[in-house]
């Protein structure tokens, strides 16, 4: 008889939080009682950890057990605790001493054998048990390249139970410890120099690149749409190490990090199809809800190909998400809270029969309207740049000049970028591109000349734009500014900026 206790990690959305498992065991009738809020999944864990624990060659205790799971008014769930809740009974029992569970967290679930499988949201877990301030982990042995991540505790990867209680035994075992950090390979990004013609649109992804800014493509099929967006995380400047944790721990959650290479240290790209749902889009599910593409783009692209095929409903969802860069999710668990700062990139045909010349087009015209007016005013609002492609007229450009590849392009985009954070950061904003600066700032501490803005006052006086609109409208002049090498924006840079919200695409 006694008690003991052991450390695990709760999720809710990215944040984690330590959760304290206290086992009891006394005398009663030989029975295993779960408390703190478990889920159907964290139930069968009794019967899972108890077979484990047997196929291991230890005795389960005979005697009545009782598990506490602290703080008890947080939901919990997901098969993470097996390998805690097995320890902590142990050491109730004094099978296993408890002097290292102090100061450990321990991650897994356990196999009816008793080897330790890996499980989902490794990262976001060790980086609340180093804020708790636990000095040592132990993880499955897949998921060591993942916790290697988290510097400041001492990592140990276990492939069975045996190991971890030997461990706790102090026998001369051997944990594996955590590989050595090693740089993801580079991916392999699309050339820009593929792209055929399409001079506007191109000129208009360099300005998106530049600016972190939203961007619609319409056209016939086969212009270029997808190649085009396909290019843009080539564009874009590589991830901090700040970044590159945070994205990490997205994919960490949805269970998509790569088994070799977890850390996710380039801009990610998200194809979305249109038949996906809202759920699937924005995040959901069961329980607390899961993260969708909007989240597993972050700080990246979310590509909506074939935009007006979607739902209006599903793909108003991302309204929200592009204010805010954040997704919040409300179950019957609580609040899951994931980051969505990502670049919106759609493409369209400009009606359903999507014939190569418009010309060609058997739509009616309310056919037409309504299937343009799937992407709703207000989605379209958030849209800064939207550019309408022409049909490809010759595919052999040998008299042409050749069109620059994505090293050129980038450069400038770089440069753009570099003069935008200088700007911000000179006046002490933290801005890292003229996309995420709030619309009071660009109007009070950042307000251009009355003659510079002449034309979207009037756009404003005659109801052609919304102030959400004129806003956008300023950010792309300080980017089409910061790409021409200049110190603040001029009435020729917004008007450009107004021209690309006022093209009627589709």
């Amino acid at each position: 008889m006694g008690l003991a206790q052991a450390w695990s990690v709760a999720l809710c959305g990215v944040d984690g939080l330590a959760v304290e498992i206290e086992a009891d065991v006394g005398v009663g009738q030989p029975r295993t009682h779960l408390l703190g809020l478990p889920d159907a999944s964290l139930h069968e864990s009794k019967e899972r950890v108890k077979a484990a624990v047997r196929n291991s060659e230890e005795e389960w205790p005979k005697q009545r057990i009782v598990l506490g799971l602290s703080p008890a008014n947080l939901p919990k769930g997901g098969s993470s605790y097996d390998l805690a809740i097995a320890c902590a009974t142990l050491a109730a029992a004094g099978s296993v001493p408890s002097e290292r569970l102090a100061t450990t967290v321990l991650l897994g679930e356990l196999a009816l054998d008793g080897r330790v499988r890996p499980i989902r949201g490794v990262l976001p877990a060790l980086l609340a048990a180093r804020r708790a301030g636990l000095k040592s982990a132990i993880v499955p042995v897949d998921a060591l390249p993942e916790a290697a991540l988290v510097d400041g505790i001492e990592l140990h990867g276990a492939a069975t139970l045996s190991e971890t209680l030997a461990w706790l035994r102090g026998e001369d075992v051997s944990l594996q410890p955590p590989p050595a950090s090693a740089d993801p390979p580079l991916p392999e990004v699309p050339d820009l120099a593929d792209v055929v013609g399409q001079p506007e649109a191109r000129w208009a992804l360099e300005v998106a690149a530049a600016g972190a800014h939203h961007l619609l493509l319409a056209g016939p099929p086969g212009t270029g749409k997808t190649m085009l967006a396909e290019r843009l995380p080539g564009l874009l400047p590589p991830l901090t190490r700040e970044e590159s944790l945070a994205v990490t721990a997205v994919h960490s959650v949805a269970g998509v990090l790569s088994a070799d290479y977890p850390l996710v240290a380039s801009p990610p790209f998200v194809n979305v199809h249109h038949t996906t749902s809202i759920a699937a889009l924005i995040g959901g599910g069961a329980g607390m809800a899961k993260p969708g593409a909007a989240s597993r783009a972050h700080k990246g692209v979310l590509f909506l190909d074939e935009a007006c095929e979607f739902g209006q409903k599903t793909i108003d969802t991302l309204r929200t998400a592009l204010e805010e860069g954040e997704v919040r999710i409300a179950r019957r668990d609580g609040i899951a809270r994931y980051p969505a700062r990502f670049q919106l990139i759609l493409a369209t045909n400009p009606c359903p029969c999507a014939p190569p010349k418009e010309v060609d087009c058997i739509c009616t015209a309310t056919v037409r309207r309504r299937y343009q007016a799937r992407l709703s005013g207000p989605l379209l609002d958030r849209v800064d740049l939207r550019v309408r492609m022409r049909a490809t007229t010759a595919m052999s450009n040998a008299d042409a000049t050749p069109p620059e590849p994505t090293a050129v392009v980038r450069e400038r985009v770089l440069k753009a970028r570099s003069r935008a954070a200088t700007r911000w950061s000179s006046h002490g904003h933290t801005w890292p591109a003229n996309a995420l600066v709030p619309g009071p700032a660009l109007r009070r501490e950042f307000a251009l000349p009355k003659p510079t803005t002449a034309l979207l006052d009037r756009a404003l006086a005659v109801g052609a734009l919304t102030g959400r609109g004129a806003d956008r409208c300023l950010r792309v002049a300080w980017t089409l500014a910061d790409l021409a090498e200049a110190d603040r924006p001029t009435p020729d840079h917004v008007a450009a900026a107004l021209q690309f919200r006022e093209r009627r695409a589709p």
